[in-house]
């Protein structure tokens, strides 16, 4: 029902003198009417008070509200959660149409097992509810990447839905719309949405605020079983769709010490730890660890050793705040990291001031809210910030959960301001200001991300020293038939890195293409000696000595290939045709019966068996 403008100014000149019935009586409407009213316009706090009767003590929040009713709640923020959801799909719809890219191919594309989780469940439980995920989408849409990115794109509305909650409960809900805003639209978390494979931290985000989320309302409804055993589960699957969940009891530590609550609550935390401890005992005694460790220097061929700590932080920290103010240097590979003097003079004091900081609103009790979002940014970061070169130093996939905390400060710093020049207007105003250039640098950031062309002439504008973008530009040249510029890129590369294995196989393979196999030869030969994993490099070789007529050279490298790469249904075809040319029917047969169990639509393999039989 409408009310009258009279009705409206005697409501709220009587709210708080007059009862409910009297002020219904007296302008002559229901309690109902009135009630339904004041709660479509009345902060949830205030509802609480004078229409719910809660006393003073459950309408003060943890520094916010205490309570939560959520079908009001949800009422009431009805239109703010419909806005989050327009601006977070409005800023990634340009991004559906996008291919699969980089990791994609093998991990998505190529990978025969992504539409059998419970493979994983087996060979790597640390990342079961990744695959679970991929192996729903693939069931439901097949090998379609739109709705691998769509369900990306809908964990990161689930974590902007999850943040806007959070700070609802923990303030206001116009801070909660604030940040959640930033958070849907900032460019540096791209990366974690638009890239499929860079979709796990999204993934695994949600999962960690959704423990929050429930972990807070446990409390505020006097450790209610049924929210802290839903945030058990939440964190537990966290942790097994990535180890980097971990973290999540250091936040609670620092959030119960941050408000005073520790010395009572801490116990609490005790079931999250030990959760990160069973995670933990699965990435380091099922292999996890060192495969990590492995394919690092296989296929990126890392550097061993340890990162040193007093240039690896300032380098991070620095770079994510810078990124965070100013998002234009965003790229797959970060890798300019070699600074001047004064830069990293300016990054260390930049990074030593952001500890100052955080260590003073340590020390003084009214500025430990300060202290915990500071905290929540440096210990997402933690799996990271390891010495063990284990991650890159920078990566933008890396702060999609940490953001939280530097957007939260953001936001009260907005909130603020309106304060100050008792406007809130002008805080919106501010917002749009701030959030309309995120969301157009965002939606240009997902352009970059259409396919591998436009992914990999995005980074060499920003990552003109990274050996492996040089690499991917070779094949980029090379796809597109430009062998010369190709063969230029892969020098490039193999300039920057002299021990990058992969870049000597792809030169090779253009020598190969243009008729010089005795380069192409002599790349391979070098591809292996840097990395002998690459089972493609065995095959090609043997062909060169095939038609060179070695054929037991050929037989010895493609029995290597094989050895690498079992799964290759068209290896096993090839051993056995090589076999074959030796007389060797036995040996063929075999190799082409392995083929047709591992492809049982492999019509070469077929052929072949048929000329035996």
């Amino acid at each position: 029902m409408n009310l009258t403008k009279s009705q409206k100014k005697f409501i709220k000149k009587n709210l708080k003198k007059l009862s409910l019935s009297e002020i219904a009586q007296k302008i002559e409407i229901t309690d109902k009417e009135l009630k339904e009213y004041l709660q479509a316009t009345l902060p949830e706090d205030k509802y609480q008070k004078y229409v719910l009767n809660l006393p003073k003590e459950q309408t003060n929040a943890v520094f916010g509200q205490n309570t939560w009713r959520g079908k009001i709640w949800f009422k009431q923020n009805f239109w703010l959660i419909v806005a989050l959801g327009l601006i977070t799909f409005i800023v990634y719809a340009n991004s559906l149409p996008n291919e699969f890219l980089s990791d994609d191919i093998a991990g998505i594309l190529q990978e025969k097992h992504i539409g059998n989780p419970f493979y994983w469940l087996i060979h790597q439980p640390i990342n079961f509810f990744r695959y679970l995920n991929f192996g729903i989408v693939f069931h439901l849409f097949g090998l379609k990447p739109a709705f691998f990115r769509l369900a990306n794109i809908l964990f990161h509305f689930g974590s902007v839905l999850t943040i806007f909650a959070i700070i609802s409960l923990l303030y206001n809900s116009q801070l909660a719309f604030f940040v959640s805003t930033l958070f849907a639209v900032h460019p540096i978390l791209t990366e974690a949405v638009t890239w499929i494979s860079g979709g796990i931290h999204a993934q695994y985000s949600f999962f960690v605020l959704l423990a929050f989320l429930l972990y807070l309302l446990a409390k505020l409804h006097r450790w209610s079983k049924k929210y802290y055993l839903l945030s058990l589960a939440s964190f537990f699957i966290a942790l097994f769709t990535t180890e980097k969940s971990a973290i999540f009891p250091l936040i609670l530590i620092s959030f119960e010490f941050s408000f005073n609550n520790l010395r009572e609550n801490w116990k609490k935390t005790i079931p999250y730890f030990l959760l990160s401890c069973l995670a933990a005992g699965f990435v380091f005694f099922g292999g996890n660890f060192q495969a990590r460790v492995s394919a690092l220097r296989t296929q990126y061929y890392q550097e061993q050793g340890l990162y040193n700590p007093l240039t690896q932080i300032p380098t991070a920290i620095f770079s994510y705040l810078q990124l965070m103010i100013w998002p234009d240097k965003l790229t797959l590979y970060h890798s300019e990291l070699a600074f001047s003097n004064l830069k990293f003079f300016i990054m260390a004091l930049t990074t030593s001031l952001f500890f100052g900081i955080m260590i003073f609103c340590l020390l003084r009790k009214k500025y430990r809210e300060y202290f915990f979002w500071l905290s929540f940014f440096v210990i997402s970061l933690l799996p990271m910030l390891t010495p063990f070169k284990v991650a890159w130093i920078v990566a933008e996939r890396y702060i999609y959960l940490g953001s939280l905390g530097i957007f939260v400060l953001i936001g009260l710093g907005l909130q603020k301001i309106g304060k100050i020049f008792k406007n809130k207007y002008l805080t919106y105003c501010l917002l749009a200001i701030i959030t309309i250039p995120l969301s157009v640098r965002t939606i240009v950031r997902n352009i970059d991300w259409k396919n591998q062309d436009n992914l990999w002439v995005a980074a060499a504008r920003t990552s003109p020293s990274s050996p492996q973008n040089h690499n991917n530009l070779g094949d980029m040249y090379a796809r597109h038939g430009n062998l010369a510029k190709a063969a230029e890129e892969f020098q490039l590369a193999i300039k920057l890195k002299p021990d990058y294995g992969d870049a000597y196989h792809n030169l090779a393979n253009i020598y190969r293409q243009m008729g010089k196999n005795d380069l192409a030869e002599e790349n391979y030969l070098k591809a292996l000696s840097f990395n002998p994993y690459i089972w493609q490099t065995y095959q090609n070789l043997a062909v060169i000595n095939y038609e060179k007529g070695k054929i037991d050279k050929a037989l010895e490298l493609l029995k290597k290939a094989v050895q690498i790469n079992p799964g290759n249904a068209d290896l096993h075809t090839v051993l056995g045709y090589v076999y074959l040319q030796t007389k060797d029917k036995e040996n063929a047969k075999a190799e082409f019966q392995k083929a047709l169990q591992i492809d049982p639509n492999n019509q070469n393999a077929k052929n072949l068996l048929s000329q035996i039989q």
